[in-house]
């Protein structure tokens, strides 16, 4: 695997080391050695997966707080979507700031998603399905979130207004930090 450090602290976009031939590919899509070699999570509690119908259905933001927290590792398995992840951290030095990054299954990226952060992301084709691998199982009276379009962000999604969301994720207030 190829881990491209982000400029948001902990986050990194996973490449896969290819090993091609005539049948193919062939490459590592985890490797609890590789993961921790780079101090990242190396517990997985929950495999998700996100089936989307319809272009430009959106999800998210979400996040667990204390003692919840989860590291996510996300890969678009069909399809392709248009992922931002915000530092949520105050300590950090990229607190507030984002990232945007395209997964899909033809480019087989993968984004890892540090505790303390949200992720959201907007399908960009019909039929589009994302895996997370999650270090902690799902905490409902944890969960948090953050609206897509809350102004505290400025993010400049592809698209002026999702076709699909959710009313959790349409009504999430306004954040406070």
């Amino acid at each position: 695997m190829i881990f491209k450090e982000t400029e948001i602290g902990g986050a990194f976009i996973v490449e896969l080391q290819k090993h091609e031939d005539e049948r193919g590919f062939f490459a590592r899509g985890w490797c609890q050695k590789e993961f921790g070699d780079h101090g990242l999570a190396t517990r997985i509690s929950q495999v998700n997966i996100s089936f989307n119908r319809h272009k430009h259905t959106l999800r998210g933001f979400h996040y667990q707080v204390q003692p919840h927290q989860e590291d996510k590792l996300l890969r678009c398995t069909q399809g392709a979507v248009c992922d931002v992840m915000i530092d949520l951290r105050p300590e950090s030095p990229t607190y507030k700031r984002h990232i945007i990054v395209t997964l899909s299954g033809a480019n087989h990226r993968m984004l890892q998603v540090p505790k303390g952060c949200a992720n959201a992301f907007l399908t960009l084709e019909d039929d589009t399905e994302v895996t997370y691998l999650v270090s902690e199982f799902y905490a409902p009276a944890a969960e948090r979130g953050v609206r897509w379009n809350d102004p505290a962000f400025a993010i400049r999604w592809p698209v002026a207004e999702p076709a699909v969301i959710s009313d959790k994720d349409r009504s999430w207030p306004d954040y406070k930090g």
